[in-house]
């Protein structure tokens, strides 16, 4: 165990914030679905000899996600397992719960949470960011060489903006955009 927890200290250590930049209609507001925590920490395990893996068990009422991580030492740690009913019995309702087990599994191991998780950013002004200041940070974007440098680029950024909505989904596509480009690279 002591290779996997040193290594789990340090890959701690690069986690971002679970970003919100997934919309959910119904409630009108906004949530950091599962590819932004994978996103959010993948980097910092995979760059510390951490393999992430959330396995499945059988449940009739609904799903059961264990996360886990496996050390390229063979040590491994086993993070609990995590039941979460299905509202409805079929095909979509099983698909629901899983990605919200898989979601909340994954931060509760990693230690994550969503940003801005106070419960009254809501309530607060939000604040325009000027159009000098989002393109300055869309070229930072654009300028990332490798998978690591677009994640340090696309964090500043999302800080930078705060909740002002339209730059986060202008830095969030561009980021997607500039992902595609470095597919194959370290």
């Amino acid at each position: 165990m002591k290779l996997i927890a040193t290594a789990l200290v340090k890959a701690q250590k690069a986690f971002g914030p679970a970003l919100k930049t997934a919309s959910n209609p119904h409630f009108k507001s906004r949530y950091a679905d599962l590819a932004a925590c994978v996103e959010a920490v993948i980097g910092g395990l995979n760059d510390n000899g951490i393999a992430l893996i959330q396995k499945c068990y059988d449940c009739t009422d609904g799903v059961m996600v264990e996360t886990m991580f496996v050390h390229e030492s063979g040590e491994m740690l086993e993070c609990g397992i995590l039941h979460v009913p299905a509202a409805k019995h079929d095909p979509q309702g099983y698909g629901s719960a899983l990605t919200y087990a898989r979601r909340y599994s994954l931060m509760a191991a990693c230690g994550i949470a969503p940003e801005d998780d106070d419960g009254n950013a809501g309530s607060k002004p939000v604040p325009k960011v000027s159009d000098a200041t989002v393109n300055a940070l869309l070229n930072d974007i654009a300028e990332s060489n490798t998978h690591g440098d677009l994640r340090e680029a696309f964090f500043q950024a999302i800080k930078k903006v705060g909740n002002d909505q339209a730059a986060r989904d202008q830095i969030t596509k561009a980021k997607d955009a500039q992902k595609a480009t470095l597919k194959g690279t370290p």
